[in-house]
């Protein structure tokens, strides 16, 4: 079943396809995660993990950013995420996620991957949903969270060295649960520059 979202360019899975529906009526999005599915190349030297697989769409050659608010619904089992990912191949790839920690706690996580992944951990949320934003700013990448849609806080800055085609868009993973349900609404494409990445714009 093909998926089409007004404002999106088409969109396909990055590897094997997902389960995902589109409610175009309420804006949302869903996605399910199958059991023990991440994307992750663990800088520890651990086995890389790709089995989740990312609905996304084709990332223009200048600059543009992607927004969305994400949740998952239910019970979250630790890692469980909702986010907005990158994917150039196996070795060049990056998300910002709404994920559940070992400690039980919602939290913007940021994974950058340039053969390893940098796994970064940001503030603790105080709602199920939180905004989510990725966006190409000439040569490098930069991911924002917001709690009201408006105000854009600062996560990272980054560049992925590759030079393979990049895909941009929405992904589930459940690594240690039985499987996740993320929700995206609220969803904005735009082929425009970020003036300021510290203005909360």
């Amino acid at each position: 079943m093909s998926i089409s979202i007004a404002g999106l360019p088409p969109l396909a899975w990055t590897g094997s396809h997902g389960q995902a529906e589109y409610d175009a009526p309420s804006g949302e999005l869903t996605l399910r995660a199958r059991a023990g599915v991440d994307w992750t190349n663990d800088a520890t030297g651990g086995p890389a993990q790709h089995e989740a697989t990312a609905l996304a769409f084709d990332a223009p050659a200048g600059d543009f950013a992607l927004s969305a608010r994400a949740r998952v619904r239910g019970e979250r089992g630790t890692f469980d995420a909702g986010a907005l990912a990158m994917w150039s191949d196996s070795a060049h790839w990056a998300k910002l996620c709404n994920e559940y920690s070992p400690q039980g706690e919602a939290m913007v996580v940021s994974v950058v991957t340039n053969e390893f992944s940098d796994d970064a951990n940001g503030p603790l949320l105080d709602a199920d949903a939180v905004f989510l934003r990725v966006a190409r700013v000439g040569e490098a990448f930069a991911f924002h969270f917001s709690r009201d849609g408006l105000a854009w806080h600062f996560v990272r800055v980054f560049r992925l060295h590759s030079p393979a085609p990049l895909t941009v868009g929405f992904l589930a993973q459940a690594p240690l649960g039985a499987g996740a349900t993320a929700v995206f609404d609220r969803i904005s494409f735009a082929t425009t520059t970020l003036s300021d990445l510290r203005d909360l714009s």
